[in-house]
């Protein structure tokens, strides 16, 4: 397992989904699709959770994560109890609940997204690299009620394919997007709930203004949600003038020494905030 920070690549996306294929065939290789099949089948589905907690309006909509490493930064947390920190996050006003599963970059596991299920009756989003029907069944399985579906990583007809793979197993899917193109792809292949990711998945390099840009182009009726590079109560009140309705945020939580608590200042540091400025005309919320 690769445990240095990855620092900077010309194409880290394409590394991480190379390893990703050659993991998912052995653990087909271990548990046909036919027998995960009927594990998933087992796990009672919540269809439409994860969305409906992402759509309140009566507070502020955090999907905190978990996970112990980044490519970025490198270990974020040596002490990794993935249960522990979703309970914290969930004490403390958590709308829903990241769980990274990808093993080689992030040091992540399937079973940590079964323990917080375990631990936590929030909604559980399964942050991973999906390219296959097999990692739905999954997600499924382990207790997921969300997938994260990256249109950088997918074709545009796997991309569909998935989505509607997924909506059939009850399992919302958060399509990741970074450009106005990948955008119009996921909203073309029917996405509900549009995830921008501020962080470009081949550099590294963050950049909040691609969420100031995309979000005119995303529809009435289409949950928003801005991700990466969040660090402040400042950051969200912008971004929610702007009309994104959630936010996904983790390093800034999982470097602190209590997640759960550190969540817990943030949403008091938005509490104490200036009220939100009115959206302005142009955007698509």
């Amino acid at each position: 397992m690769t445990t240095t920070a990855v620092t900077s690549s010309s194409d880290l996306l394409a590394a991480i989904l190379g390893a990703t294929r050659r993991i998912v065939e052995v653990r087909e290789e271990r548990e046909p699709m036919r027998a995960l099949a009927v594990r998933a089948e087992q796990r009672t589905a919540r269809p439409g959770t994860f969305r409906a907690a992402l759509s309140r309006t009566d507070r502020v909509n955090v999907i905190a994560e978990c996970k112990r490493r980044s490519p970025s930064r490198g270990v974020l947390r040596a002490e990794y109890d993935a249960a522990q920190i979703a309970l914290g996050y969930a004490r403390s006003g958590a709308a829903a609940i990241s769980v990274l599963t990808e093993p080689t970059f992030f040091d992540g596991s399937l079973d940590d997204l079964a323990a917080v299920r375990a631990a936590v009756a929030a909604p559980i989003l399964r942050k991973d690299f999906i390219v296959s029907e097999y990692q739905l069944l999954e997600a499924r399985a382990a207790g997921a009620d969300a997938v994260l579906l990256i249109v950088a990583a997918l074709q545009p007809a796997e991309l569909r394919r998935l989505a509607a793979r997924a909506d059939h197993l009850g399992l919302d899917a958060l399509v990741e997007v970074h450009a106005a193109d990948e955008l119009a792809i996921a909203l073309d292949a029917g996405a509900g709930i549009i995830g921008v990711n501020n962080r470009n998945l081949r550099t590294l390099a963050v950049d909040l203004r691609v969420s100031d840009d995309l979000i005119a182009r995303i529809p009435e009726g289409v949950v928003a949600v801005s991700e990466s590079g969040l660090k402040t109560a400042a950051d969200l009140t912008r971004l929610t003038a702007l009309g994104y309705h959630a936010f996904l945020i983790g390093e800034r939580f999982m470097v602190e020494p209590d997640p759960g608590e550190a969540l817990r200042a943030f949403f008091e540091e938005k509490s104490a905030g200036a009220p939100s400025p009115e959206p302005p005309e142009s955007s698509g919320h």
